[in-house]
């Protein structure tokens, strides 16, 4: 079981920032982002406040579940660069402290949620946090080489939750939603991976290119590329999206694909391919290419959700292709 008690050499009590870290405050901010847009893309008069509600619910479920991971992985995140200066790993907050705070939230967002909206939304952000804190963080993370492939399916779901909060369903558009961070999810990190490697390593993380080899990663990438951005480019077909969104995906789709097969083409991951400090973006030149697909897929996903977003509350007609 993973080690999260506080580093003996904390000197300072827990600052309000440190507990604001273990939310994940960036990754939360795609969650909400990503859920907003569900609950727009719905096209359900929702009350204002109800709204508000249910994207607060869903932020503060993210929270809970990153509160929770650092908890958990208090032990691996203290041997890699990118991770060990954490509140637990730092010492800045002990490891119960963590945990106390992720129970807490967990409850206090799926409970309002169900009270202030509906079950049905309350029950998936409930499936979302047990997700990722207990079968991807406690599990598949140091279990497989797939822990990113089928743990990606808790980043996916806020879209879903949206949509489920503003109607009490959730059609095969918001699944579509889903599918397209499912899909975006592996060639991202699996880029970051390939510059990341030792870390994982020392860490003793089942990641793709410490388990498979550079080479095999990169070649997933590419499949799994070739995979998503057909996925991506979906919603302008199925009445989701419109010729904004179109032009958006589809430009964006071949930017995308150029960068995966330049990387596949690549030494990326290889011997002088690692990063030679602690800065995400600073890497050696061997492992550009992989650098560039990471920033890219940011940027995209970011530009699919937003095009969608800004369609729907225009609205903008959708694409007529029948």
């Amino acid at each position: 079981m993973a080690m999260a008690t506080a580093h003996p050499t904390a000197r300072a009590p827990a600052r309000w920032q440190d507990f604001l870290q273990l939310l994940k405050p960036r990754v939360m901010s795609l969650v909400v982002f990503t859920a907003l847009t569900g609950l727009v893309a719905a096209e359900r008069p929702v009350n204002p406040i109800l709204g508000a509600v249910a994207i607060l619910c869903i932020a503060v479920g993210a929270g809970a579940s990153g509160a929770l991971n650092m908890w958990y992985d208090a032990d691996i995140d203290a041997k890699m660069r990118r991770t060990r200066g954490r509140p637990v790993p730092a010492g800045r907050v002990q490891g119960a402290d963590a945990l106390t705070l992720g129970i807490v939230l967990s409850l206090f967002s799926v409970m309002l949620m169900g009270m202030a909206l509906n079950w049905l939304a309350a029950g998936l952000l409930a499936f979302t946090i047990v997700f990722y804190a207990v079968i991807y963080t406690m599990w598949l993370k140091r279990w497989t080489a797939q822990n990113i492939v089928i743990g990606g399916l808790a980043g996916a779901l806020p879209p879903v939750i949206g949509w489920a909060a503003a109607t009490g369903t959730a059609p095969l558009n918001a699944w579509l939603l889903c599918a397209i961070i499912f899909m975006w999810t592996p060639p991202h990190f699996w880029a970051l991976s390939l510059y990341t490697s030792e870390d994982y390593q020392k860490a003793g993380v089942p990641m793709m290119p410490v388990v498979a080899g550079a080479a095999s990663t990169r070649r997933q990438i590419w499949l799994y590329s070739l995979l998503f951005t057909p996925i991506a480019v979906a919603p302008a077909f199925t009445g989701l999206g419109g010729v904004a969104y179109l032009a958006v995906s589809g430009l964006g789709a071949l930017v995308f694909l150029l960068l995966a097969w330049r990387l596949y083409r690549s030494h990326a991951g290889e011997a002088g391919g690692q990063r030679n400090d602690d800065g995400l973006y600073d890497v050696r030149a061997g492992a550009r290419d992989a650098r560039n697909l990471f920033a890219f897929s940011i940027l995209y996903l970011t530009l699919l959700f937003a095009t969608l977003l800004v369609e729907h509350l225009a609205g903008l007609p959708a694409l007529e292709v029948f």
